[in-house]
């Protein structure tokens, strides 16, 4: 999407951190590329500056978007299984009554329950072989 493109379907706010964040891509991109053309002197530090803050322009423009194409499918998901504005967790569901009242195994033997003492199928576990 082009960046005339994607500001016409941004509101005001939004673009102001889009290009706020372009504008730190180019920034941090112009010193790296000062930083690595200062090995070809002046005329290097020049270049690297220029290709730099166009590159990290661009790179910082590319995760705005990345971060709000994500927001955008997070936001559709939490939808979908109902963590916003859905039933989950909701308190009115109707669970079917209890056959027996009694508590299970692990509640009343503080966690130990018959299974504990049974050697499984497959057998203890065999000592390690030199």
């Amino acid at each position: 999407m082009t960046t005339k493109k994607r500001n016409q379907s941004q509101s005001g706010a939004t673009k102001t951190k889009t290009l706020e964040h372009e504008l730190e891509g180019g920034v941090s991109g112009a010193v790296a590329g000062a930083v690595f053309g200062a090995a070809a002197g002046p005329p290097g530090i020049a270049a690297g500056a220029v290709i730099g803050a166009v590159a990290g322009a661009l790179a910082g423009g590319a995760l705005d978007e990345e971060a709000a194409a994500d927001t955008q499918r997070t936001s559709q998901l939490d939808k979908a299984i109902g963590v916003a504005g859905g039933d989950l967790g909701a308190p009115n569901l109707r669970h079917p009554p209890a056959k027996v009242g009694a508590y299970s195994g692990a509640s009343v033997l503080g966690g130990a329950s018959e299974s504990d003492s049974v050697t499984p199928a497959e057998g203890g576990i065999e000592p390690p072989t030199d």
